[in-house]
């Protein structure tokens, strides 16, 4: 499943750089926003054929290491375009090339941001939908409003709902069970601290908007708990949050073709503000 995934993910892409969040036409019909002057500092927006449902941003995921690039979220943006969505495939500086904490941070927030910017472009709703380590950032970008004394916790995008696939919703707990060999660690530039309150989508918990998790009965990249706990919490604590168990590993959850991807698309539509 993986090979296939990541074999399908081999796309053409024009870069050209830009220092602002202008959108430049690419041959293909994707649209490159900079959001800095960083070659990992831009997205590919990808438009619906119609009238567009909402904006989804797409946030790869790789335990966020800089092998791992935007290339993964291409075949879900075309998915999410063809069905009436506007797709927004983001990168972000990783651990590697300049990424960690916080520069990570900054960007998945300033690519957010730079929605604002692009014209036509409808942002009542905006969806953050990430894949393990994106599904990270994808629940921490819905939290930002809630991060106060952070640079963050004014976003001029705010995101209406979060999708996590098979994501590391719990930091201390992904340390615990050394997942992706020191991932956490190396990403954070060290154990627990006082930055975790910050980074760590359990420790925003309740969210105010809702939280959709899809993830994988056969996962051992990232294990089912990391979703199972987090919603558990979060429904506790009187937040909307839901889980839906498939049927896969790691990466059923971002195959197109699979039947956790349908059942992501129906969620999305729940998920509409208008």
């Amino acid at each position: 499943m993986a090979a296939g995934v990541l074999a399908a993910c081999t796309t053409r892409e024009q870069q050209t750089a830009r220092g602002d969040a202008d959108p430049e036409r690419q041959e293909d019909g994707v649209e490159t926003i900079r959001y800095g002057d960083d070659p990992s500092q831009q997205g590919e927006l990808t438009r619906p054929a119609g009238t567009s449902k909402g904006v989804v941003v797409v946030i790869h995921g790789g335990f966020w290491r800089d092998q791992y690039d935007l290339s993964l979220g291409r075949p879900l943006a075309a998915s999410l375009a063809d069905e009436g969505w506007t797709a927004f495939n983001i990168e972000y500086r990783r651990v590697g090339n300049g990424g960690g904490w916080p520069q990570t941070f900054d960007d998945v927030a300033a690519a957010i941001d730079a929605l604002a910017d692009v014209d036509d472009l409808d942002t009542s709703t905006v969806v953050t939908l990430g894949h393990s380590a994106g599904g990270h950032l994808a629940v921490w970008a819905a939290a930002r409003p809630q991060l106060s004394g952070s640079p963050w916790a004014s976003p001029a995008v705010p995101v209406t709902a979060a999708v996590s696939h098979a994501g590391v919703l719990d930091l201390a707990a992904a340390i615990a069970a050394d997942l992706g060999d020191g991932a956490v660690q190396r990403f954070m530039g060290g154990t627990v601290d006082d930055r975790y309150a910050l980074a760590d989508p359990s420790a925003a918990i309740p969210l105010s908007v809702p939280v959709r998790c899809v993830h994988g009965t056969s996962d051992t990249t990232v294990p089912l708990s990391q979703s199972t706990d987090y919603v558990a919490r979060a429904r506790a604590a009187g937040a909307d949050a839901e889980l839906t168990a498939v049927e896969g590993d790691h990466f059923v959850v971002i195959d197109p073709s699979s039947r956790a991807w349908s059942l992501t698309l129906q969620l999305l539509e729940t998920l509409r503000t208008r």
